[in-house]
């Protein structure tokens, strides 16, 4: 799939794809930057440029310096990936590679965002399906009687309401999953693609006000967690797709050793065929760069190599919007793809 290079210059969106067929996982292309001379940004600030969350962006540039990229360096974005193993339907939110994906309904497209997950001991739930029961514009965040008792033992007072409003930690919309879960903003510039919420999914302002228009309220959600993604394309070629799993134990969390990983039966069946290199197989689980890696020798039809975008005079990446928002609110990256559907009116409850 070749993709349109216009397609990776950042609005403060979603990134749209065109759904692939039916036997088919993999969409995308990665794309390859380099850092501007004069740079004094964090990896924070190319990430959000780009749509991705900083753990991908660490994935896929493994040693880069997380305050400041050094200038002329190459940098990947991670653009390409291989969709869950989950029905194209409504929310699917892969804990795992800390991602939103959602199918707008008879569009053939998917909406890909980076999301921030819940602390270690706070964890978003990882099998879990359920429905949006509501949404509001201008949510007020309760802290539980746990928050106020964690805060204290730090020394910090939280106030009994967080008010609506721009200083919120919700941040300016929430869609309601349930009584202890939502899927909400920011009042923060920092934490998408990261463990840092208290269960919730957390996404940059931009990106949740876009699905407050657009996903109704009886969306079907779906809480998967696959830090191993595998398909067989239509041509025979076969791709894993590693990300380093989410750690389950303050053991695991604290040390340096890797995580270990479980292949599940539906990985093994791709990865245990003929023509599969499973010296190619064990580096991409040893790498775990969380872009998707051909693993046989099947010849290429995908690109799958960084497509490099060349450096404009002056570059720099920047948190706000730096081209026209599409008439989706969003970035295709097919023009042809069809529209996203029209926003949704707002469930806002008393």
């Amino acid at each position: 799939m070749a993709l349109a290079l216009a397609a990776f210059s950042q609005s403060a969106f979603a990134v749209v794809y065109p759904l692939p067929a039916a036997n088919s996982r993999l969409v995308g292309q990665n794309i390859e930057i380099t850092v501007p001379q004069d740079n004094k940004l964090p990896l924070e600030a190319f990430a959000a440029q780009y749509q991705m969350g900083l753990s991908n962006m660490l994935e896929a540039n493994p040693g880069m310096d997380v305050y400041l990229p050094q200038a002329g360096k190459k940098m990947i974005v991670p653009q390409q990936l291989i969709l869950p193993d989950a029905p194209r339907e409504g929310i699917v939110i892969n804990s795992a590679e800390m991602r939103l994906y959602y199918y707008p309904k008879g569009t053939k497209t998917v909406v890909v965002l980076p999301i921030g997950i819940g602390e270690l001991g706070k964890d978003t739930p990882i099998n879990w399906t359920t429905s949006v029961q509501r949404k509001k514009a201008g949510p007020t965040w309760t802290p539980t009687k746990a928050m106020h008792a964690e805060y204290a033992s730090r020394g910090e007072n939280l106030p009994e309401v967080f008010p609506a409003g721009p200083d919120n930690p919700m941040g300016l919309y929430a869609l309601y999953i349930g009584r202890l879960y939502a899927i909400h903003g920011t009042n923060a510039n920092f934490g998408i693609g990261l463990r840092v919420s208290h269960g919730c999914v957390r996404l940059r302002a931009d990106d949740i006000k876009w699905l407050f228009e657009n996903v109704p309220v009886g969306t079907r959600v779906q809480f998967i967690d696959q830090p191993v993604k595998a398909t067989v394309e239509p041509d025979g070629s076969r791709y894993v797709e590693v990300h380093n799993p989410l750690s389950t134990t303050e053991e695991q969390f604290n040390s340096r050793e890797v995580v270990p990983i479980t292949l599940t039966s539906a990985v093994t069946k791709v990865i245990t065929d003929a023509s599969v290199s499973q010296d190619q197989v064990n580096a991409a689980i040893q790498n775990r760069t969380g872009m998707p890696t051909k693993v046989n020798g099947v010849a290429d039809s995908v690109q799958t190599a960084p497509t490099e975008v060349p450096e404009a005079p002056g570059a720099q990446p920047k948190e706000e919007p730096m081209t026209p928002v599409t008439p989706q609110g969003a970035n295709v990256v097919d023009p042809n793809a069809a529209p996203q559907p029209q926003p949704a009116a707002a469930d806002n409850p008393s």
